[in-house]
């Protein structure tokens, strides 16, 4: 244990049967209660008159606002009473409040940054016992001598002497670095996406760009910072593009194909389109692959190549809406005007059919048991199915032929026997 922390400690356990003490418990007591009141107080008019776009930044700063004007108040305290008396648990305190705050900062940005998942919650409780770990080995005063080893265990990098600590070093400072460029990528993304004067794939394109340059570029900055030669990436560089000739070959193609899509605008999101045996509606469009919506709810995860090198139907590319066409036979006996008629009206008593153009009902044929007709109407909102739609088209059908007297013919033969008169032959005797 280092000197300071070993006079720390000693003034503490020497205060513990002393009025300092009480004047310690109650500075740090009245230092919550203060920023607890002043916390729920800016709380509520900053997030009332704030401004939308301001929310993230108050929202990070709402959960720090707790820990920093405890510290403030605390520290303001312990100016004060260092005069007079020893301030060892305000130290100490302040030491919590600063781990509190750190925590809280980075659990927050990590759920704006990344969405909520499984490893998000992991990383918040490595996090979190990461930052308390490195608190409680400071306070107790190993902190510095676990530093000195950690110097002390020196190799080399091609050229460049590395040690233990300034290798634990580098990867904080591009693991830091990363996250803040991602933090700040994801702010340029949503102020982005709310843009609607740009295209949606050009807009989800440029958001893709600026997290992949930030990133870049952030990686490059960290390794520079710790003394890194730079050049080295070249080797890195050499041996990702033999990757990319082998095994990565696939994926990189697909991330090839992603940004081609976006930017042809050949497809976009909420876009109803055919691939392969699968119908439904986009509802994400990711770097590597895309997210088809069936219409019984299951997603479908569709790599982006497979829409470059595969025919692809989009329903609606030119214009939302979709034809729906319904077969119907009906019988030679039956009014043929009286029947086409009823089916039109069928149709455009429905909500969702268009009534601009009109449903309309054709003669497609005569078949061997009746006559075939189409009835072919518009929906506006194919993303939706018409399943249900026919079924309740053909449902008023079936009732107004009921009263019209038309009936729906079935397959019917016609049996002759032939020489059915012709008595049988009377077996021979002998």
């Amino acid at each position: 244990m280092n000197s300071d922390m070993q006079q720390l400690w000693t003034e503490f356990l020497a205060d513990l049967a002393t009025p300092a003490f009480t004047w310690q418990v109650g500075i740090i007591i009245a230092g919550l209660l203060f920023a607890w009141s002043m916390n729920g107080a800016l709380r509520a008019y900053v997030m009332r008159k704030a401004p939308e776009t301001w929310k993230v930044g108050i929202g990070g700063i709402n959960r720090v606002l707790f820990p920093l004007t405890s510290l403030i108040f605390i520290y303001v305290s312990e100016l004060i009473l260092k005069h007079w008396q020893h301030t060892s648990m305000l130290l100490i305190a302040m030491n919590l409040l600063v781990a509190m705050a750190v925590i809280r900062l980075v659990v927050y940005a990590l759920r704006y940054v990344f969405s909520p998942s499984a490893w998000v919650s992991t990383m918040e409780n490595a996090i979190s016992s990461t930052v308390w770990l490195v608190l409680a080995l400071h306070v107790s005063g190993i902190l510095p001598e676990i530093l000195h080893t950690l110097e002390d265990i020196s190799f080399n990098i091609g050229k460049s002497k590395m040690n233990l600590l300034l290798l634990i070093q580098g990867l904080l400072t591009v693991l830091i670095t990363l996250f803040i460029a991602l933090w700040l990528s994801r702010w340029l993304e949503n102020r982005l996406m709310r843009a609607q004067q740009i295209n949606m794939n050009v807009r989800v394109v440029l958001s893709k760009l600026i997290r992949i340059g930030l990133s870049f570029i952030a990686i490059l900055m960290a390794l520079s910072a710790v003394g890194l030669d730079i050049t080295l990436l070249s080797v890195f560089g050499g041996a990702l593009g033999v990757g990319l000739g082998f095994g990565l070959q696939k994926i990189a193609s697909n991330y090839v194909s992603g940004f081609i899509i976006l930017l042809d605008r050949s497809m976009h999101m909420g876009d109803v389109i055919t691939v392969d045996a699968h119908y439904g509606v986009v509802s994400e469009m990711r770097s590597r692959y895309m997210v088809l919506r069936k219409l019984d709810g299951t997603q479908v995860v569709i790599p982006n190549e497979t829409l470059i090198t595969s025919a692809v139907i989009n329903h609606s590319y030119s214009e939302r809406k979709a034809q729906v066409k319904m077969p119907l036979q009906v019988s030679y006996e039956s009014p043929l005007e009286r029947a086409m008629e009823i089916m039109q009206h069928a149709a455009m008593a429905q909500d969702r059919v268009m009534q601009d153009p009109l449903p309309d009902v054709k003669i497609a044929g005569f078949g061997e048991s009746g006559i075939d007709l189409t009835l072919t109407f518009w929906i506006p909102d194919p993303e939706e199915g018409s399943g249900r739609l026919q079924s309740d088209i053909y449902l008023d059908i079936w009732r107004a032929f009921q009263k019209n007297n038309i009936s729906i013919p079935y397959p019917q033969r016609e049996v002759r026997i032939l020489n059915a008169g012709t008595p049988t032959m009377p077996a021979a005797q002998g």
